[in-house]
């Protein structure tokens, strides 16, 4: 559930019942039985719903592919967000507030390279200032920029990652660098695009830092998280293994030069990597990672 109907007799709700990607529904919570259908993305979850308190009619949902995504429902939130886009379209905006009235709104952006800022937006006035800089002693045009990338597993499964190269390289240019290969924690969350301290300083130090969501990582659907069912350490495994095997056949990696690291469920893939595939890491370091699954259990 997310919240109830506008008139309290049913909810609003995430469901990926008898069907594969989450969707948004509106649910008779009296009969526990789904009524319609409200919006679904056919790649993604979709995973999050907003509303006008004023108005009282759906404004957005969300979901994320490489990036944060909004759908519209409603036309008078589209042209706010059109309207913020014009000054600040090469960030993701979010509303973090407004007023009664709604037409006063703090927004906070962020991107792969800066921390963002906090803007305040009259719709009277049409006038949009900045508040504050989240991080100001971060210079964004050091950082490197955070690609999006994908390539298939051994078994036919498309793995969606990043790659975020050091600052002067391009996919076309970058070639036969040292690579951190970064395995998120969890296994049930999944890396996104915005501003990584851990990883902008392994850029900045001239490595190219690869992240992946294996299977088993949220947001692309119910078969794609179910496939990483006790395969810790095999096909999920597998999945960095081929990514790196991707990067070195791409031109990218030194097969000479790749490191493993991760924190949690990184960190047992971490140990997992140089046991079963130690010819192909340099170096591994295992931060908080699982080292034994039955004590883990």
């Amino acid at each position: 559930p997310v919240f109830f109907t506008f008139d309290n007799k049913n909810v609003y709700a995430v469901s990926n019942l008898e069907r594969d990607k989450s969707a948004i529904v509106e649910f008779d919570i009296a009969n526990g039985k789904e009524i319609k259908m409200l919006y679904e993305n056919p790649e993604y979850d979709v995973d999050g719903l907003s509303f006008s308190r004023k108005r009282k009619v759906l404004t957005t949902a969300g979901y994320t592919s490489w990036k944060r995504q909004v759908h519209f429902f409603d036309d008078e939130a589209k042209k706010l967000y059109e309207r913020l886009e014009q000054d600040l379209g090469e960030y993701e905006i979010v509303i973090t507030g407004m007023n009664d009235d709604e037409n006063v709104f703090i927004i906070r952006t962020y991107s792969d390279r800066s921390l963002g800022a906090y803007y305040v937006y009259s719709m009277e006035t049409d006038k949009l200032d900045k508040i504050v800089d989240v991080s100001p002693w971060i210079d964004e045009n050091d950082m490197a920029k955070m690609e999006p990338v994908k390539y298939q597993s051994r078994d036919g499964l498309t793995i969606h990652g990043y790659l975020t190269l050091p600052v002067g390289y391009t996919m076309e240019t970058a070639k036969n660098l040292p690579v951190v290969t970064n395995v998120h924690g969890g296994p049930w969350a999944r890396d996104g695009w915005g501003f990584n301290p851990e990883v902008q300083f392994l850029a900045n130090r001239g490595y190219v830092v690869f992240q992946m969501n294996f299977r088993g990582s949220t947001g692309y659907g119910k078969a794609f998280w179910e496939a990483s069912f006790k395969q810790w350490g095999q096909a999920m495994q597998e999945d960095v293994t081929d990514g790196v095997n991707w990067l070195i056949d791409k031109g990218i990696a030194d097969p000479e030069r790749v490191a493993i690291y991760g924190g949690s469920y990184g960190g047992y893939a971490t140990l997992q990597g140089i046991v079963k595939d130690p010819e192909l890491y340099a170096a591994a370091v295992d931060y908080v990672g699982v080292s034994n699954l039955f004590t883990f259990m």
